[in-house]
């Protein structure tokens, strides 16, 4: 029996099982062959019944995760968040301390920018920042604690979380991997905030991964978010979406097979068929898809990645090894398929001979079920039947 990382209740339902999967940023290196016991760590969300908090439920894996390079999308979503927020009036005083995420990126120099600084240490800021990094914490309420007494007392908290309405509309079930404790819809993160001595004021929606959302939170407990238009309504878009019911993020769980067994098909076909199919982005999140769809180096022959630190290595519980965007190139792939659809835009500028042949694997929602758009239909720049 667990306990609720957000408000310790036992009361918490299993909502997605991947199985054991590999740990998801620990990526080999490509001339150790691949052994049984990487596919050997549990995969598993459970959705707490008081706090509606998703997450994590357990984790045995050790930290382990060659430095990815940040995409341009992230970068670009950064400077948007800043610009709105100021916008808003919400970068207050002058100096800022920054909570950061193990993915790298960094909201510092922006703010920088507009003549924040760092504090001694042990000062409260005016402004605190927490860029997808307080989803990396077991203890949450504990994490939430130490962020509000990093906020002054007239300061801002400004937190951004992949959004969890995204995740289950989306199909986003490989959003679930090791080292993230946490999934938030903004009514659990309110709540997790309130017990935290801080209130939601303002909150802002960006497209990025589908729906993400930024919040500003100041001092003052209590679940009053009267004040907010915007608050008010993504909640209540949440609470039409039903996200605190445990059948309703079950549904991940038929992502996880729909788009698996879609993808199986695919690359199939596409190898009886003599067609060369490779992928773009070792990301962790690709990790759980390749290792529930059985995906080996017969079916994607190589996966690129920008990451200098992740070439020379393989996807965790494959043979299929990791290289640089020359190297895929070089391979002529008849088609790509890009793990994280974020990256299409810069991968697609960057590798402009490749057009035509770009893939996502997509899922959408249509009333209560799931369906897929047909991988072989999603094609980037181009139509279907190219080189």
């Amino acid at each position: 029996m667990m306990r609720c990382r957000g408000c310790g209740s036992t009361g918490t339902d299993r909502v997605l099982d991947l199985g054991r999967v590999p740990a998801a940023d620990f990526f080999p290196l490509a001339s150790t062959p691949v052994s049984l016991d990487e596919s050997s760590h549990p995969l598993a969300m459970e959705l707490c019944r008081d706090c509606g908090l998703a997450q994590l439920a357990e984790d045995d894996t050790t930290p382990d995760e060659p430095r990815g390079v940040e995409p341009q999308a992230l970068k670009d979503q950064a400077a948007e968040a800043v610009r709105t927020v100021a916008a808003a009036g919400w970068l207050l005083g002058d100096t800022v301390v920054e909570f950061g995420s193990p993915h790298g990126g960094s909201w510092l120099p922006l703010l920088g920018e507009r003549g924040h600084r760092t504090p001694p240490p042990g000062v409260p800021a005016s402004v605190v920042l927490d860029c997808f990094g307080l989803m990396h914490e077991p203890d949450q309420l504990r994490a939430v604690r130490q962020r509000a007494a990093s906020t002054a007392v007239d300061g801002v908290l400004l937190l951004q979380f992949h959004s969890l309405r995204t995740i289950v509309e989306r199909g986003q079930w490989n959003a679930l991997r090791h080292g993230h404790f946490a999934y938030y819809s903004l009514t659990t993160l309110t709540r997790l905030l309130a017990d935290a001595g801080m209130r939601v004021a303002d909150a802002w929606e960006f497209p990025l991964y589908g729906g993400t959302v930024l919040t500003a939170a100041r001092r003052g407990g209590g679940l009053d978010v009267s004040g907010s238009t915007a608050v008010r309504r993504i909640m209540a878009k949440e609470h039409d979406a039903t996200l605190t019911e445990a059948e309703t993020v079950r549904r991940l769980q038929s992502s996880a097979d729909l788009q698996a067994t879609s993808l199986r098909h695919w690359l199939e076909e596409m190898a009886a068929d003599g067609r060369r199919i490779c992928a773009y982005g070792a990301a962790s999140r690709a990790v759980a898809l390749f290792t529930r769809a059985r995906i080996d180096r017969r079916l994607v022959a190589v996966v690129a990645d920008a990451s200098e630190a992740k070439q020379g290595r393989r996807m965790p519980g494959t043979d299929i090894p990791i290289v640089s965007p020359d190297h895929l190139l070089a391979t002529e792939p008849h088609r790509v398929l890009v793990t994280v659809p974020d990256l299409m835009p810069e991968v697609s500028r960057r590798l402009p001979t490749l057009q035509g042949r770009w893939i996502t694997p997509a899922l959408e929602e249509a009333g209560n079920t799931l369906i897929t758009k047909g991988i072989h239909e999603v094609i980037v720049g181009g139509q279907p039947g190219g080189t």
